[in-house]
C-alpha cells in the first residue's frame, strides 16, 4: 500500500475497462486521482466509488482548451500534477482499402492529437513539481502490422515514438519527468467488446480466426494493465524512460 501515495495523477478514459482499473489501483495506493471522459454518468460513478481523493472531469482529450480547463482544475483542486495517464483512445474496423480519410482524421485527432496534447500540457504541469511520470497507453498493433486496423495501428505508432521523443527531450534537460508507453494486445474491455458488432458483415469470421491464437491463453483483464500502470506511475520506475512495454502474453513470439 502506498506506492503512489499523495501524488496526484490524471487518467483519460477512466469511467471504463482500462481507464476505471488504472483509476481505482492509483487512488487504492495513495494517489489523487482526476478522473475525465466523454461518459459523464460513468465517470462521475467511478469517481463517487473511490471518494473525496477523486474527481471527475468530462473531457475531450482532442480538444485543447479542454485539456487547459483538466490541468486548471488538478492543479487548483489537488496543487499538482505528478502522473499522467494517456488512457482514452478510440478503436474502428479498417484495412487500407475500407478506410476512408474521414475515418483516418477521426481516429488521429483523438488517438494521436489528443496524446500529444495530453504530453505537451501535462509535461508543464509536472515541471512545477520538479518531476512526474508519463504513461501513454500505445498497441501492439503501434509495433506489429494489423491489417484489418490500418488507421488504429498508425495512431498507436504515431504514440510509440512521441513517447520516446518526450523521454529523451526530458534526459536531455534533465527533468526528472518519465515518459513510457504500454503496449497492450486484446483486453476485455466494452471498447474490444463491442467492436464485434459494428464490423462490416463477413469480415467478424477473420478477425474471430486471428484472436483464437491470443484466446487460447485468454485476454488481458484491465487489472492486468492497470499493474504496469501503477508500476510505471511510481518511484519504483525512477530509471525507465522511453521504453515499450509489451503487455500481450507473448503474443508476438514463434512457438514450435
Amino acid at each position: 500500500m502506498g506506492r503512489v501515495q499523495d501524488k496526484v495523477a490524471i487518467v483519460t478514459g477512466a469511467a471504463s475497462g482500462v481507464g476505471k482499473a488504472d483509476a481505482l489501483l492509483l487512488a487504492k495506493e495513495g494517489a489523487k486521482v482526476v478522473i475525465t471522459d466523454v461518459n459523464e454518468e460513468a465517470g462521475r460513478a467511478v469517481a463517487a466509488e473511490i471518494g473525496d481523493a477523486a474527481l471527475f472531469v468530462k473531457h475531450d482529450i482532442a480538444s485543447e482548451d479542454d485539456w487547459k480547463q483538466v490541468i486548471g482544475i488538478t492543479e487548483e483542486t489537488f496543487g499538482g500534477l505528478d502522473i499522467l495517464v494517456n488512457n482514452a483512445a478510440i478503436l474502428i474496423y479498417g484495412n487500407i482499402e475500407d478506410t476512408d480519410l474521414a475515418t483516418w482524421q477521426k481516429i488521429q485527432r483523438i488517438n494521436s492529437d489528443g496524446y500529444f496534447l495530453g504530453c505537451h500540457h501535462g509535461l508543464a504541469a509536472m515541471k512545477k513539481r520538479g518531476g512526474g511520470s508519463i504513461v501513454n497507453m500505445s498497441s501492439m498493433a503501434g509495433i506489429g502490422g494489423v491489417g484489418s486496423f490500418c488507421a488504429y495501428s498508425a495512431s498507436k505508432g504515431a504514440v510509440a515514438a512521441m513517447t520516446r521523443s518526450i523521454a529523451a527531450h526530458c534526459r536531455m534537460n534533465l527533468y526528472k519527468i518519465r515518459c513510457n508507453s504500454i503496449h497492450p494486445d486484446g483486453i476485455q474491455t466494452p471498447m474490444v467488446s463491442g467492436l464485434m458488432g459494428a464490423m462490416p458483415k463477413g469480415k467478424q469470421t477473420a478477425v474471430r480466426m486471428m484472436d483464437q491464437k491470443q484466446l487460447m491463453a485468454r485476454f488481458a483483464k484491465p487489472t492486468d494493465i492497470a499493474n504496469l500502470v501503477l508500476f510505471l506511475a511510481s518511484d519504483e520506475s525512477s530509471f525507465i524512460n522511453g521504453a515499450e512495454m509489451r503487455i500481450d502474453n507473448g503474443y508476438l513470439m514463434w512457438a514450435d
